[in-house]
C-alpha cells in the first residue's frame, strides 16, 4: 500500500512538471535558435530517519526530477536577407557580454545597433568580440563575414576601403558542460569562459528556427495527460483499499 501510495502521489507531480515542460517548448516552437528541453524521471526509495539513518525502506519509493536533458539538434535555417540576421550552420554558440562582466551563448543571432552603434541582441545583450562589444560606425555598410568577421564598407566615398572592425566571438564547448538559465541563455556548468573556435561558421541572412517539433510535443502532452489520469486513478484506488481494509478491522 505505501509503495502504491508513494510512486502513485510523486509521480503524478512529477508528470505535472513534464507537462509543464513540453507546454514551454510549444510555446517556443517557432522562437529563434531555440533549444527543446526533457526533464527524466526516476524512482528512489525513501531514506529512514532516526537511528536507522540512511537505510532504504524497500516499502516507499517515490519519483524524482533526476535532470533536465537539452536538445541540441540544430534547427531549420530560414534566410530573411537583413545583413544583422546571423545564424550558426551546425555546432557551436555566438558569445555574449553579460553586464555582470560573464559569457553566455546563444544560437539567437538576430542581432541589432543600439543608439551608441554597439552590436547587441534583441534583448539588448552586446555581442562579445575579439576585444570586447563591437561598435559600428554611422555610414558605413555592414557584412559579416562566415567567420565572424565585422567588416565596413563607407556608404559614401571610395567603395574599395573596406575596414575589419571586429570579429565576433564563436564558441563550441561540450554540450555535456553547458546548462541552460532562467533567461534562455546557456552558460559553462563551471563558470569561466570558453575558448574562440576557429571551426565554428556563421551565414549571413539566415536565422536559425526552433528546433521543437510540435507534432511530437502534442503527442507528448496527450501522453502525460493519460499518463497522469492512471495516476490519480492509482491513487484513488489505494485510498478505496485502506478504506475498505479499515472497515473490516473496525467489524471485528
Amino acid at each position: 500500500m505505501d509503495r502504491l501510495i508513494y510512486t502513485a502521489m510523486t509521480g503524478a507531480s512529477q508528470t505535472m512538471g513534464r507537462q509543464a515542460s513540453v507546454a514551454h517548448n510549444l510555446a517556443n516552437a517557432t522562437s529563434t535558435g531555440y533549444r527543446a528541453e526533457e526533464h527524466r524521471l526516476r524512482a528512489v526509495q525513501v531514506q529512514a530517519q532516526g537511528l536507522s539513518r540512511g537505510t532504504a525502506l524497500p516499502t516507499r519509493a517515490f519519483v524524482v526530477d533526476a535532470s533536465t536533458h537539452t536538445d541540441f539538434t540544430s534547427g531549420p535555417l530560414n534566410e530573411t536577407g537583413r545583413t544583422l540576421d546571423v545564424a550558426v550552420t551546425g555546432p557551436g554558440w555566438i558569445a555574449l557580454a553579460m553586464p555582470d562582466g560573464t559569457e553566455a551563448y546563444t544560437r539567437n543571432g538576430s542581432l541589432e545597433l543600439n543608439v551608441g552603434g554597439v552590436l547587441q541582441t534583441r534583448n539588448g545583450v552586446p555581442v562579445m568580440g575579439d576585444g570586447g562589444a563591437i561598435a559600428i560606425p554611422p555610414d558605413n555598410k555592414i557584412s559579416i563575414a562566415p567567420d565572424g568577421t565585422v567588416s565596413l564598407v563607407p556608404e559614401t566615398g571610395s567603395q574599395a576601403l573596406v575596414a575589419n572592425i571586429g570579429r565576433i566571438k564563436l564558441v563550441n564547448p561540450p554540450e555535456g558542460d553547458l546548462v541552460r538559465g532562467p533567461d534562455g541563455l546557456f552558460r559553462l556548468a563551471a563558470g569561466g569562459a570558453a575558448p574562440l573556435d576557429e571551426r565554428t561558421r556563421i551565414a549571413s541572412g539566415f536565422l536559425e528556427g526552433s528546433n521543437v517539433n510540435p507534432v511530437d510535443q502534442m503527442v507528448a502532452m496527450i501522453s502525460l495527460a493519460r499518463q497522469f489520469d492512471m495516476q490519480m486513478k492509482v491513487v484513488s484506488s489505494a485510498e478505496a483499499n485502506d478504506r475498505s481494509a479499515t472497515q473490516l478491522l473496525q467489524s471485528r
